[in-house]
């Protein structure tokens, strides 16, 4: 049986909470460790949803749907290249923002100003070397990701450290949904209301056992730390005034506005 969860505030104060249809019961202490439900309820449409976790440790998968790998091979000319073995990368925590804040395009940045959408994988106990059989036992639940990126500045920045990190490029919500299956899920992406990519989220090179197995060899993973497995298809150049919905079966619904910044 599936459990949603979510980080929220309420007032002055930030909780973990659980969510039922319309209402959110405050939950003292990480769903993924010790913790009590309490009986303080709220309305969801009350509160202000954050990002679901904070995570020591924001793994990002790079290339991992073949698809998109043979689309951008295209773009640039050049014949396709397919990672024999998990590679990972990392993340800032601050780019992350939550669902319905907005994504900050730079005035100085360029045209190709893309979404990426993802499955992400939120690491619910602590472990090293674990076995690919056992990998799924420490993933507590699943959330969206939209891993926004400036494709000029991806090119052009030895470590990519603006182009997927600068403010607000990482998305990630709206909640937390614990006890599904990712091996059934579809990703569906929208701008402003049109569908424009759509693929089994499951469709991977490495899937999430094989990443978790892999990176744990080396890296101690922690509760609340996340791993992001990844996009499909061709995204499209997002602009100030464009909404952008990344839809993943089972899960819901991450929905981010796109603003002018400075």
């Amino acid at each position: 049986m599936s459990t949603k969860w979510c980080r929220f505030q309420a007032g002055d104060k930030a909780s973990f909470g659980r969510i039922d249809d319309d209402s959110v019961t405050v939950v003292d202490g990480a769903p993924w460790g010790a913790h009590t439900v309490t009986s303080t309820r709220h309305k969801l449409s009350s509160v202000k949803l954050l990002i679901p976790t904070i995570p020591s440790t924001f793994f990002c998968v790079g290339i991992n749907y073949r698809d998109h790998i043979i689309q951008a091979a295209k773009r640039r000319g050049v014949e396709p290249q397919f990672p024999e073995r998990p590679d990972i990368g990392y993340r800032a925590n601050n780019a992350l923002c939550a669902h319905d804040d907005p994504i900050v395009k730079p005035k100085d940045s360029g045209e190709v100003f893309q979404y990426e959408g993802e499955l992400v994988a939120i690491i619910g106990k602590q472990g090293r070397k674990i076995p690919r059989d056992k990998a799924l036992d420490y993933v507590f639940g699943w959330t969206i990701g939209n891993d926004v990126s400036e494709r000029t500045w991806q090119r052009g920045d030895r470590t990519m450290w603006r182009a997927k990190n600068a403010d607000s490029f990482k998305p990630m919500g709206p909640w937390i949904v614990s006890g599904i299956d990712y091996r059934k899920m579809t990703t569906t992406i929208r701008l402003n209301g049109q569908e424009v990519d759509r693929f089994a989220t499951a469709n991977m090179i490495h899937d999430v056992e094989q990443y978790i197995a892999e990176v744990s060899r080396y890296c101690t993973l922690y509760p609340g730390d996340v791993m992001w497995m990844g996009t499909d298809g061709s995204p499209r150049n997002m602009k100030p005034g464009d909404v952008c919905e990344v839809e993943i079966t089972g899960i819901g619904t991450l929905r981010n506005k796109v603003i002018e910044g400075d």
